[in-house]
Parts: structure tokens; C-alpha cells; sequence
């Protein structure tokens, strides 16, 4: 009997001792998957960080035409802000009387570190940069660039915008701003603080409000970081136990350095702002190195509630947060009583600092494409790629301002290119290259980005016309660079009807306008774009040569090897264009079109950028026969079709073609300098007839956007290669002192004078 008492005495007891050893074996399992947790995202990627895209720098250098105020618009969109003194800071410009000084931001480009230096420019009447000068050295610079603007990212499904910084980066005030309003005891607790909460809840009873925070910074951190905002019992064990493992497993710097990157500190629109580094930019237009102790107090106020107490939506309640951490700075004895007189002086400014998001929506559509082709996408996405490209977002402004205007203009002009509906109205492609280094300075695929994203520069494929014709004076020209061939640009071709078998079916091409002028020089029959005299010359050449020269210049698409090709029916997209007009205005050198500049990580790694891939740039045709083209479309603006190029007011040395369709459905116009190559495209997405030629829809809108695009450069001509001769010759193509000045390859330059062998000998001699 004693023994069933003991019994049942005993087993509550093991019932006891069973549920607790379970219930250990829970918290000790839980407490290990809450330790899992920490650890996989603490040394794992901590966040998802938009990937950016930024334009070309801005490089001023000595002659160069820029209006003032287009560099202090820059600088406004780069966050630079004005001071009335000679600046001191990184981030401050002044305006003085005949200049600008610029104290420029540290930058990481992907092949150097731009230090910040103060730098002065000089203008001449405004708009030439006489003098630059380091202030900090007291010495002439020859060039000085200007950071790039940020004009797009990869951002699907990341609402956060974030900068991360070190602990080093951030100032020490900050830090002791943010420990004395949020956690006056981080490095004594380990994780929780029951004083600090017993001093919280004295605090704000004593305040009648809300004035500090019972957590921890580690728990603040732990919520931000690991949980959901949820206001429940579960969620608060887990973030007292997740506090401790974190305390446990990570020193106090590492902690407090991902806080300062995880803050949230208010919006933008839709995306949040969180971080240290990030806030600085928003709020105040600098690095957080650069912030004065009242932007600091400031900005340390703000995490209690970001929203409430931003300067943005609520100036005064920020200034009187932003005095309170003073106070208590002051009261703590982190600061001076001058100190905190001065920083409760700081103006404190509402101003919005913005990036310029998407201000060039089709470039930045092909940078996507082109980089999702390299990357994965969550790299993309939330590796925080820094992605640098040639787009010059002053080239792209004008030219998105000079197509919309020129568009607007042919609907007021022409009743019958005005659409109701947005979807069908006339729209336009316009695409500039330097030829120099293939960068792609700007491009606006379409009228409006809004209305449709299809991207006429690189999507779509529309028939050439004339455009197509210098391809095949230049394999002419390059059979003769071979000593293949007798063509010169005096040698003559007739202009007369033809007809040829096309595909088992006669074709029989006319000219334009129906006239024709019978054996005319190749240099007449280009620069008056006539077609039979080039059908007839693309018979003698041969079209698969002409197909080869178009594939060596940079045309892509499939090219159909039938005597029409001649005059560009075969379909292409005007970017192709624009690669192979830059091909000849390179002489010969074929230079893939280059968007991405190159790429770094957040650890200023650089990466390998999907044009760094391209052929490297390399001869494909004789710089002789290209430079020849060439001549003969300077002819085609000064005489030619193209001369509303002058009666428009661009004056610059420049070669150039109209293309027009034979049901003239598509209007174009290409043209370079020896600076930059620029292609533009008008006609209707339904191909519906634009009754237009090239020089009426497509060259105005040309010659406005090279007016400006170029004016910040020395007008230069196209040097001549060697191998190429200059002889004056007359109609009869005899070598002539009253002649015409016409380029030759050396050797097929005419034998014949107009006055005599000897006078020639003589006149070549004395003259």
C-alpha cells in the first residue's frame, strides 16, 4: 500500500520532469533555429540593393562652349548645394563674378577614385570656361570631370532605396546622438536593458509623451532586421531572444554598423529611404562625412518616428526633435556649449533632393537588356551594381526636346500627318554615336516613352531608301582603293531609265522626280540622290559586294542580294544606321556601339560589362575609299539634297544623306561630323505613308539637335588619310586652275590638263 502511495506521489513528478525536459528540448531547439536565422542573414547578403545605372560624366576643360548655368543645373541635380562664400566643403558651389567654384564630391568611377578637390572655373562672356584652377593647389587643370547622375536601376519588387556606409563613414556625432536618444547603454547591455527601460518609462511619464524608447538599439535592429511589425507577445520573446544571440555572436561595431544601414528614415514616393547613407543624400544633398552636427542631430531625431518629424513634411516639429538631441548631447556632455549654440543656429532647409530617375527611358531599356543578357537577374536586382554608360544626359535632353518639337512642327505644317489617338500618332527615332570610341551619347527611341516603350532605335526595322545609297558608291571606291576598278568621284554613270530582272519579274526603279540627266559624275548622282545612276553603278559593281561593304560597315540584318538593294529596301534598324555612318566617319574603322562603360560592385569591384565583350575596333574598309564617301556627302549638305542642313543654320564641316522610301513611308536623315554621328527616323508605326521626303520630315529635326549638340566643341574638318590626292578639275574631269577642288586616291587621280601637259608641269611648279 505504501509503495502505490509513493507510486502515485511520484509520477506528477515524472509527468513534471518529462513535460520540462520536452519543453527545454523545444526552447533549445527554437532557440537554435532563431540562432540559425541570425547567423544565415548576418553573413549572408543583409539586403537587396537596387542595381543603379548613371550617365557619362560631365568633363570641363579649357575652350570649352558651356553656358554657366547649364553647369550649376548639374550640380543642382547632383545635390551640390550654394553657399555666398568660397566653399569649403565637399558638395558646396559658389558663384563668384566671372565664374564658378566647385567643391567636387569623392567619386568611384570603375577604373579609378575621383578625389574631391575644390576646383574654380573662369568664363569668358558666359558660356567658354577660360581657366580652370585647384584651389587646393593653386594649379591649371586641363580637364576636370563632374560626377555622373543616376538615371535608372533595375528595381523589381525593392521599395527601398539604400547607400550602405561603414562605421568609419559615419560622423562621430551621429553615432553619439543616436546611442543618446536611442540607447544611451549599448555598450554596457548585452542585448536587452531592464534599466534602460525602467529610464525610458521615467522619461516619458515625466515628458507626458513619448521622448525615448524602451529597446535596445540591438532589439530596435532585431525587429527592423529579422521580424515583421506585428504588435504581439511572440514576436516580442523572439526579439528579446534573437537580441541576446545577435549581442552573443557579433561585436558591438558590426551591430551598430548594420543599424546604421537599416534605419528607415522616411519616403520617396514609393520607395522607402533607409540608412544613414541614404538619408544624408535625401535629406541633405551629401555624404554622411559631410553632415554638420545639426544635420546630424537632425537626422537622428527622425528615426523615432521618420515620417512625423521629416523637415519635408513637417519643419517645425523637426527643428524642435533636432533641438531636444542638442540638448541632450549638451546635457550628456558630448558637445561644447558653443557647439550647441552654433548647431541649434543651422538653417534647417524642407528641400526634396530627387534623383533623376528614367530621364532616358529607351537608353536605359537597352542597358537592361544588354545586362540581363550578362547577369542574373537577382544580381541585377539586389546585387547593388554600380553600372556606368556613355549616355551625355545634356545630348539627350536636347534631343529629346529637339524630336518632340520637330514633330509637333510637321503636324502643324502637314494636316495629314496629325492622329487623334496617341497610339497612331507620326512618331521618331533619333540615335547619336561618337565614332571615335562607338559610345552611344544619346538616343530617344520614340515621340513618348509613356505611350509606348517600343524602341524604334533597336526594335524596329524599316527600309533605309537612300540612306543605303553611300554603300554602294564605296565599294566602288574600294575596288579602286584595290586597284580594281577605274572609280573616281568624277568618273560618270548614266542616269538614264533601266529596267532588270528582279526575282523573275521586271523592275524598272525611276528617279524621284521622274527627270533624268543622262551621264552624270558619281558625285552628281549621289549628291542629288539619283536613282537610276546608282542602280546602274551597283550592276557594274556587283550587289554582293555592295552586301558585304553594308555587313563590314555594321549592318546586322538580313540583307536580300537583289538589284534593289541599291536603293534600300532591304529592312534595317537605325541604330544599325548609325554604327555604319560611323564606320565611315571613323575611315574605315569599325567600332562597336558601346552603351555600358563598365560596372563595379558595392566593393568598387569591377566587373566585366557586356560591351567590354564586343570585337575590338578594327579596320574593315580603306580609309581611303571611306574618307571619299565621305567628301562626296559633304557635297550632298553644301549642293546637294541635303542643303537645308545650311539653310537651317548648322555651318559646321559635315557629311550627310536623305533617305527616302519609294512609297515614302519612311523619311530619314544621317549625318556626322567628325565628332559625333547622329541618325533620325519619322514615320508611322502602321507604316502609313508619310508623303514626305527625308529633307522635309527628318533633316529640320537633325540639324536642330546637332545645332546644339556639338556646340561645345571646336569646329574641325575630315582629315584626309594618307593616300588621298586633291586636284581641281573641270566638267570635262581635266586637272584645272579654275577648277573644282575634288578628292582622289592616290594614282587614279586624272593625267589630263586643261591647258597642256607643260602648263600643267608649270602651273603645279609656281601655283
Amino acid at each position: 500500500m505504501l509503495l502505490m502511495k509513493k507510486k502515485r506521489k511520484s509520477r506528477p513528478l515524472r509527468i513534471f520532469l518529462g513535460l520540462s525536459l520536452l519543453l527545454l528540448s523545444f526552447t533549445a531547439v527554437y532557440i537554435a533555429y532563431l540562432d540559425y536565422q541570425v547567423i544565415t542573414k548576418f553573413e549572408g547578403q543583409r539586403w537587396k540593393l537596387p542595381s543603379k545605372i548613371y550617365s557619362a560624366p560631365l568633363v570641363l576643360s579649357p575652350g570649352l562652349d558651356i553656358e554657366k548655368s547649364h553647369v550649376v543645373s548639374r550640380l543642382k541635380r547632383l545635390n551640390y548645394h550654394p553657399v555666398k562664400r568660397p566653399v569649403r566643403k565637399s558638395g558646396e558651389y559658389y558663384l563668384t563674378h566671372d565664374g564658378l567654384e566647385i567643391f567636387l564630391h569623392d567619386f568611384a568611377y570603375p577604373d579609378r577614385l575621383q578625389q574631391g578637390i575644390p576646383v574654380s572655373l573662369s568664363f569668358s562672356t558666359g558660356r567658354q570656361i577660360d581657366r580652370i584652377v585647384d584651389l587646393s593647389l593653386a594649379e591649371d587643370l586641363d580637364r576636370v570631370p563632374i560626377e555622373p547622375e543616376v538615371i535608372g536601376g533595375f528595381y523589381e519588387g525593392i521599395w527601398e532605396e539604400r547607400s550602405l556606409i561603414g562605421l568609419s563613414e559615419a560622423p562621430p556625432i551621429l553615432i553619439d546622438a543616436i546611442l543618446a536618444m536611442e540607447d544611451r547603454r549599448f555598450y554596457e547591455h548585452r542585448g536587452i536593458d531592464p534599466r534602460g527601460i525602467l529610464r525610458a518609462a521615467w522619461a516619458n511619464l515625466r515628458a507626458g509623451g513619448i521622448v525615448q524608447g524602451g529597446s535596445t538599439l540591438t532589439q530596435q535592429l532585431v525587429k527592423n532586421f529579422y521580424l515583421d511589425s506585428e504588435r504581439t507577445w511572440n514576436r516580442k520573446v523572439n526579439e528579446a531572444i534573437m537580441a541576446l544571440l545577435l549581442e552573443r555572436r557579433y561585436s558591438k561595431e558590426e551591430i551598430l554598423e548594420t543599424y546604421l544601414n537599416e534605419i528607415y528614415l522616411g519616403q520617396n514616393g514609393i520607395m522607402g529611404i533607409y540608412g544613414i547613407g541614404q538619408g544624408s543624400w535625401f535629406y541633405f544633398g551629401k555624404p554622411p562625412g559631410e553632415m554638420t552636427m545639426g544635420e546630424s542631430a537632425l537626422l537622428a531625431g527622425m528615426i523615432r518616428s521618420p515620417n512625423t518629424l521629416s523637415p519635408q513634411k513637417n519643419l517645425k516639429k523637426a527643428i524642435q526633435r533636432r533641438n531636444l538631441v542638442l540638448e541632450t548631447l549638451f546635457a550628456g556632455e558630448k558637445i561644447t556649449l558653443r557647439q550647441y549654440i552654433n548647431a541649434r543656429a543651422e538653417t534647417v532647409s524642407g528641400r526634396k533632393v530627387k534623383e533623376r530617375l528614367n530621364a532616358a527611358p529607351y537608353f536605359v531599356d537597352e542597358v537592361r537588356q544588354r545586362l540581363a543578357a550578362a547577369y542574373p537577374g537577382d544580381l541585377l536586382n539586389s546585387g547593388g551594381l554600380r553600372i556606368f554608360t556613355a549616355l551625355d544626359v545634356e545630348l539627350q535632353r536636347i534631343a529629346e526636346e529637339k524630336l518632340r518639337d520637330g514633330l509637333r512642327m510637321l503636324e502643324r505644317q502637314y494636316s495629314h500627318l496629325k492622329r487623334a489617338e496617341p497610339d497612331r500618332q507620326i512618331q521618331a527615332a533619333l540615335v547619336a554615336i561618337d565614332p571615335r570610341t562607338g559610345e552611344v551619347r544619346a538616343l530617344v527611341g520614340g515621340r513618348d516613352y509613356g505611350t509606348s516603350q517600343f524602341n524604334r532605335v533597336t526594335q524596329a526595322r524599316r527600309q533605309p531608301g537612300s540612306l543605303f545609297k553611300p554603300f554602294v558608291y564605296l565599294a566602288a571606291f574600294e575596288e579602286a582603293a584595290n586597284g580594281r576598278g577605274p572609280y573616281t568621284p568624277i568618273s560618270l554613270v548614266e542616269d538614264a531609265p533601266i529596267t532588270l530582272q528582279a526575282g523573275g519579274r521586271d523592275w524598272s526603279p525611276q528617279n524621284y522626280d521622274r527627270n533624268y540627266l543622262g551621264p552624270v559624275t558619281l558625285r552628281a548622282a549621289l549628291e542629288q540622290s539619283l536613282n537610276t545612276a546608282t542602280v546602274r553603278l551597283s550592276q557594274e559593281v556587283g550587289i554582293e559586294k555592295i552586301s558585304n561593304v553594308a555587313r563590314a560597315l555594321g549592318v546586322i540584318s538580313p540583307l536580300k542580294d537583289l538589284p534593289s538593294l541599291a536603293l534600300g529596301t532591304s529592312e534595317v534598324s537605325p541604330l544599325e544606321m548609325a554604327v555604319a555612318y560611323a564606320t565611315l566617319a571613323s575611315q574605315g574603322i569599325k567600332r562597336d556601339p558601346l552603351f555600358v562603360e563598365g560596372v563595379i560592385d558595392p566593393a568598387n569591384l569591377r566587373l566585366d560589362s557586356p560591351d567590354s565583350e564586343e570585337m575590338p575596333p578594327f579596320e574593315v574598309i580603306s580609309p581611303q575609299a571611306a574618307f571619299l564617301v565621305t567628301h562626296l556627302m559633304k557635297g550632298v549638305i553644301e549642293s546637294g539634297t541635303g542643303q537645308g542642313v545650311r539653310r537651317l543654320g548648322f555651318d559646321r564641316p559635315a557629311a550627310g544623306k536623305t533617305g527616302t522610301t519609294s512609297d515614302e513611308r519612311d523619311a530619314w536623315f544621317a549625318g556626322y561630323t567628325p565628332e559625333l554621328v547622329t541618325v533620325v527616323w519619322v514615320g508611322f508605326d502602321q507604316n502609313d505613308p508619310v508623303e514626305l521626303t527625308g529633307a522635309a520630315a527628318a533633316l529640320p529635326i537633325w540639324t536642330a539637335f546637332m545645332k546644339e549638340a556639338v556646340v561645345a566643341t571646336s569646329p574641325t574638318d575630315f582629315p584626309p588619310p594618307a593616300g588621298i590626292v586633291f586636284e581641281r578639275v573641270n566638267e570635262n574631269g581635266k586637272t584645272c586652275l579654275d577648277g573644282k577642288e575634288e578628292a582622289f586616291i592616290e594614282g587614279t587621280e586624272p593625267t589630263q590638263s586643261c591647258r597642256g601637259g607643260i602648263l600643267k608641269w608649270f602651273e603645279r611648279l609656281f601655283f
